[in-house]
């Protein structure tokens, strides 16, 4: 080609250190006149790339260098960066500014809202992000999107072409929106400068050397900056891992082939082969790959040469592969490459961290983390913090797992949700809230509030909560009479967002402005300190400036969904100050890098590489008949990081077999270095290591603990509830009495059938005393309940049936017995008898007169009544115990012979909800124990008990009768586990 003539093209192979051969090889040519080299310009794919270069010439120069000027073509200040040879300040024309990225996605937004009534704001929002990302993908490849219009609409489905409709209309009204504004696309805007430079350096080349170096993408304007450079007297380009050696035929498989052609002519480009983009590029600059040099630069960190020629065999298309057992043995090896496969990401992480640290030993010895699994960079980076070494993931972290973003989530949740008790003590409990002198104090607080919101869920809203505290006669008032001073002093710090989001729809600048002024009311200046909290005060400060831009109203719900969407996408990088020698990269941020050692981590499909985004505004086919990128295309791009990471004198891939969810499938690219190589030389060494690092050794169980108190210091009160769990499971009460240990419910609960039990004992006993009786005022007072009661709707709505079902049934069951001479004694009577060295105390639920002048017992239960075998086992006796009580005149004004025994079920039974279960028989018939003779087994049970437990030596032996034991709030303390079943 006669246009390709005198053009400078080089390319470094991957088994090369990319930066150091370059700063080498252009000390080497230009280092003679150190001016020469300062006046020089290196073009640079990304920021991270301007420094890896800067390390590179400081390693090479051995002292004091005047570096070239670099630039990063990829910087949203290209400009800024550049200085004027990019946009001099006379120039006649300047390029219009760009649109602020955040004020672009909050317009798209609301033409998204426009478009679409049936959109929320939350929802737009998240759907501007893909719209403005296929815009720049548009914008880039430099492609005209009145072409979609040429789109049959026939061809596509009833969602695509909806989304095209959509895609259409807001694209017709942005252009506008830009000119109101007077600024452009970034995108664009990068566009414009690029070909103003390459046009003014054609023009007139400039009397300094210009390298582009590392630049991969292959979009229409760069390939045109780097053609012109590659023709500069002085200029060059230099292409990262250019496989110079690959057959014609091979190249010719990649692509890109004739857009326009159809049916069986057409083919498909390998987009997922790591040389197709930079085949791409070449196409678009006009140049062959025959044109291109390899960089004749070697340096101390280079692998082998064959090393190069092994991954591209790895990497070639999928058709080729029969032709790796032809190879030669030597050729297929992967020297000094090796793989460490383990069964979890946690020992993935410990092994990677295990590595890093070994390199350590060695004086001088570089290692980095390569991986775009930014969970498993956290994990290894918190591994290497317990030898006390810093090392940051210079991928960064998202700010909405840093404590300034979840504290923004916080409040955004807690507000929605009207304070509910979970996100209240989560937003109360965060670590920015109160955070020094007097977090101790605020602590004490929360935990005390904490307590007092234990249980259903209170009425919504603060005033909600100011009900719930001041209940005296919940069960639980001491501790929300506790709780409630400190709630006083909180309060007023969470007024004004309460009063800003219970108004429905708001704008979102007042909504981010309370927000940020509660936060700053809760944490001071702590929440906006150090650079994550700079940073979530800049986003906020960019989301009130721009706010008016985008939808008008916002509901509350929406906002924590806003800011978690936004949250996600701001990087928050660390400051420089981790370990010289150590590092952890994204893929992006890896590029150009190097190390005496290459991790290369998480090597699972779906990681990497990772699954292609779907693009929710274009069909595939749409895509590809307007020549964008196929979503396929970031496979190739992973596989050329990879290829370049695996260029370092040493690497280790890693991955785990599962991860925390379900097995995990080897990334394709694991897959073909394991076939080509036979099988990958295994670092079982570090996997032993990872493994035995945090190894206890052999485990001890616990034996059955057995504790035995002397008898003096054992308890000598007892209710008749807590009989059974004495004799089934002895430990569960001495930690109860004596060790004191109540279980907690838990915050925000559903009712449990022992809060739906205290809930119908509360409805009948206030249904007896306040109403008389009335059965006709029964259900009525059921109904008061249901409405009150700090519950679920759900809940509420599903358990109201069965309720109201059984009460009509102890209505109708109450009537009958009148009709027998059965009447109700009294309801909720409470009783002591000091009987065995000990005093037996009990409440009774209702006892009822009989025809016979006898009494009968009986118990409410909201669920299945106790088996007779249990009983018959000595268990679930409370109503021979309060029968006994009954029988010593021990109730108040009632007294007497129990001559009945019935639990009263709400629970299902034959005929519908409600039904009478008795576990006595007055001739002993069905297994059952006699009724006249029901006290007195049962006091001869309990005395039993008494003698060996209470007043007696026996041990507190754990879950002694399981079979009666099913509750398990004790099972960790008494670490069931380790000991049951091992007999």
């Amino acid at each position: 080609m006669g246009e390709g003539r005198g053009l400078h093209l080089f390319s470094i192979p991957p088994h090369r250190a990319f930066a150091d051969a370059l700063a080498q090889g252009l000390i080497r040519r230009f280092g003679g006149d150190p001016m020469q080299l300062a006046r020089g310009i290196i073009l640079l794919p990304t920021n991270r790339a301007r420094r890896a270069i800067t390390d590179a010439f400081v390693r090479a120069s051995g002292g004091g260098l005047l570096l070239p000027r670099l630039v990063a073509i990829g910087d949203p200040d290209l400009d800024e960066a550049a200085g004027p040879f990019l946009d001099p300040v006379d120039d006649d024309d300047p390029v219009p500014p760009a649109v602020e990225p955040l004020q672009r996605r909050l317009i798209l937004a609301r033409l998204v809202q426009a478009a679409d009534r049936d959109v929320d704001a939350a929802e737009a929002i998240r759907l501007a992000g893909d719209l403005g990302r296929t815009l720049d993908q548009l914008l880039v490849e430099q492609v005209d999107p009145r072409r979609m219009r040429d789109v049959a609409p026939g061809e596509l489905s009833q969602h695509w072409q909806h989304s095209l409709d959509l895609f259409e209309i807001i694209l017709s009204k942005w252009p506008q929106e830009l000119v109101s504004l007077g600024r452009i696309d970034l995108a664009e805007r990068r566009n414009r400068l690029l070909d103003r430079v390459a046009a003014r350096w054609q023009g007139a080349p400039p009397g300094r050397f210009v390298c582009a170096a590392g630049i991969t993408t292959a979009a229409p304007a760069v390939a045109r900056l780097l053609k012109v450079v590659a023709a500069l007297p002085n200029g060059m380009v230099v292409l990262p891992g250019v496989d110079l050696a690959m057959p014609d035929a091979e190249w010719d498989m990649l692509g890109p082939f004739d857009p326009e052609a159809r049916g069986e002519g057409r083919k498909r480009p390998l987009e997922t082969h790591p040389q197709f983009h930079l085949k791409l590029l070449l196409e678009r600059m006009g140049v062959q790959r025959r044109e291109i040099a390899p960089w004749k630069v070697a340096t101390e960190l280079d692998a082998r040469p064959a090393r190069s020629a092994a991954i591209a065999s790895a990497m070639m298309p999928a058709a080729l592969t029969t032709g790796w057992s032809a190879m030669d043995a030597a050729a297929r090896r992967l020297s000094n490459v090796r793989a460490l496969e383990v069964a979890t990401p946690a020992e993935e992480a410990q092994a990677i961290a295990l590595a890093l640290r070994e390199a350590l030993e060695t004086e001088g010895r570089t290692a980095a983390l390569v991986t775009p699994d930014r969970a498993l960079a956290r994990r290894v980076a918190a591994h290497c913090a317990r030898w006390g070494i810093q090392i940051d993931d210079s991928a960064g972290t998202s700010l909405s797992s840093l404590p300034p973003g979840t504290l923004l989530l916080a409040l955004a949740e807690a507000a929605a949700q009207a304070f509910a008790p979970m996100a209240l003590l989560t937003l109360l409990k965060h670590p920015l809230v109160a955070a020094g002198d007097a977090r101790l104090a605020w602590l004490e607080g929360a935990r005390r509030l904490d307590l007092a919101l234990r249980g259903p869920r209170p009425a919504p809203g603060l005033s909600g909560l100011d009900a719930h505290l001041a209940d005296a006669d919940a069960r639980d008032a001491k501790l929300r009479a506790a709780a409630a001073p400190w709630w006083r002093e909180v309060r007023p710090m969470l007024e004004p967002l309460e009063a800003m989001f219970a108004g429905g729809a708001a704008p979102l600048p007042a909504m981010l402005a309370q927000l940020r002024d509660t936060a700053s009311a809760l944490c001071g200046d702590a929440v906006w300190s150090r650079a994550e909290g700079r940073a979530a005060a800049s986003l906020l400060d960019d989301l009130e400036r721009q706010a008016p831009h985008g939808p008008a109203l916002v509901e509350p719900a929406d906002l924590a969904a806003i800011l978690r969407t936004v949250t996600d996408e701001v990087a928050v990088r660390p400051v420089q100050g981790g370990h010289p020698r150590l590092a952890i990269y994204g893929l992006i941020e890896a590029r150009l890098q190097t190390a005496d050692l290459m991790i290369l981590g998480g090597l699972n499909e779906g990681v990497w590489p990772g699954l292609p985004a779907p693009d929710p505004w274009l069909a595939p086919r749409i895509r590809a008949e307007l020549g964008l990128p196929g979503l396929e295309r970031r496979i190739g791009l992973a596989a050329h990081d990879l290829a370049m990471g695996l260029g370092a004198r040493e690497v280790l891939l890693t991955r785990a077999r599962r991860d925390a969810s379900a097995p995990t499938i080897a990334s394709r690219f694991w897959l073909r270095l394991e076939a080509l190589a036979d099988g990958l030389d295994r670092a079982s060494r570090l996997a032993d290591w990872a493994q035995a690092i945090d190894d206890p050794g052999a485990p001890e169980p616990v034996a059955r603990p057995e504790p035995c108190p002397p008898a003096a210091d054992r308890p000598r009160r007892i209710s008749v509830t807590e009989v059974d769990r004495l004799k089934a499971d002895p430990y569960a009460f001495y930690a109860r009495r004596m060790l004191r240990l109540t279980p907690l419910d838990a915050v925000d609960a559903d009712p449990s059938a022992a809060w739906r039990g205290t809930a119908v004992h509360d409805v009948l006993e206030r249904w007896f005393r306040e109403d008389g009786g009335d059965p006709a005022r029964l259900r009525p007072r059921a109904l008061s309940m249901l409405e009150h009661a700090p519950t679920h709707p759900m809940m509420r709505a599903l358990w109201q049936p069965r309720l109201l079902e059984a009460i009509d049934w102890i209505v109708a069951r109450l009537q009958a017995q009148a009709q027998t001479g059965r009447v109700i004694l009294g309801v909720e009577g409470k009783g002591v008898l000091d009987i065995a060295g000990v005093e037996l105390s009990g409440t009774y639920d209702r006892i009822d007169r009989m025809a016979d002048e006898s009494i009968a017992i009986v118990d409410y239960k909201t669920g299945k009544p106790p088996s007779t075998a249990a009983v018959r086992a000595g268990f679930s006796l409370q109503l021979g115990l309060l029968g006994l009580l009954a029988q010593e005149g021990r109730f108040e004004t009632i007294s007497g012979t129990a001559g009945a025994f019935e639990y009263w079920s709400l629970g299902k039974g034959p005929n519908g909800f409600g039904y009478v279960a008795t576990p006595v028989d007055r001739d002993g018939r069905h297994d059952r124990i006699v009724t006249d003779e029901f006290v007195a087994v049962a006091r001869d049970n309990f005395i039993d008990a008494a003698r060996r437990w209470l007043t007696g030596e026996e041990p507190f032996t754990a879950k002694l009768r399981p079979e009666y034991a099913p509750y398990g709030d004790y099972d960790q303390l008494m670490r069931r586990d380790e000991w049951y079943g091992r007999d």
